[in-house]
């Protein structure tokens, strides 16, 4: 919702306190910087499928893109170019450059000592669980599968698709043809049996003021 339909694709516009939330919670379970994964997906946007794209499985290979989708992140990040071109219009406050993004790994190590202070060796498991599912799910599953393998809604001229018609796992990214399809819309979801689970929670957003939808795909 934060990193991807706010910041990115502008399709929704979220108050000072669910931003600081998100931002601080990307830092403690992730270590990622707005600007960067920012930049690198709107790169993945323009260029996709070429050779210029950060993580196109047509281009890299399935298992590439799979496995080792968070490396392909990673080294798109040192692109200074990369950062220029696209990550225009991000956070750019003192927390963003004296916190956040200068040590990303500070808060991974923060959140891990929360862990094992509150549930003991049991929290090093937590942790590293939750260290795993978002490089394997995010830059793994939904970069290759997502446009790999699945259904399509719609013939854009990208390899997208839905991996499934039901957004529960991943923020309702599965849903990833109809992104692509309409990349400004802050609802993934365009048919009666699609569920896009990360529109629940901007509709609960906008039930408590925090949040306002620009944009949504056309009936």
């Amino acid at each position: 919702v934060f990193l991807h339909r706010c910041q990115t694709h502008r399709a929704l516009e979220l108050g000072p306190i669910p931003s600081h939330i998100f931002r601080f919670w990307l830092w403690l379970s992730t270590g990622m910087v707005t600007r960067e994964w920012v930049a690198v997906h709107r790169k993945h946007h323009a260029k996709c499928e070429t050779p210029d794209d950060p993580h196109s499985p047509q281009q890299r290979g399935l298992r590439t893109v799979l496995w080792r989708g968070a490396e392909l992140y990673r080294s798109e990040t040192t692109n200074a170019q990369t950062l220029r071109t696209y990550g225009q219009g991000t956070p750019d406050d003192w927390l963003e450059r004296r916190v956040y993004g200068r040590f990303p790994g500070l808060g991974i190590a923060l959140l891990l000592a929360i862990y094992l202070l509150l549930f003991g060796f049991a929290g090093l498991a937590l942790w590293a669980v939750q260290m795993a599912w978002i490089p394997f799910w995010a830059a793994g599953v939904v970069n290759g599968i997502g446009h790999y393998w699945g259904y399509r809604n719609f013939e854009v001229k990208d390899a997208s698709r839905n991996i499934s018609p039901w957004g529960l796992l991943i923020g309702g990214e599965e849903l990833h043809n109809n992104h692509h399809t309409y990349p400004t819309a802050a609802k993934f979801s365009v048919k009666r049996h699609e569920f896009d689970i990360g529109w629940v929670y901007i509709r609960l957003l906008q039930r408590l003021g925090w949040a306002r939808v620009k944009k949504l795909p056309p009936r």
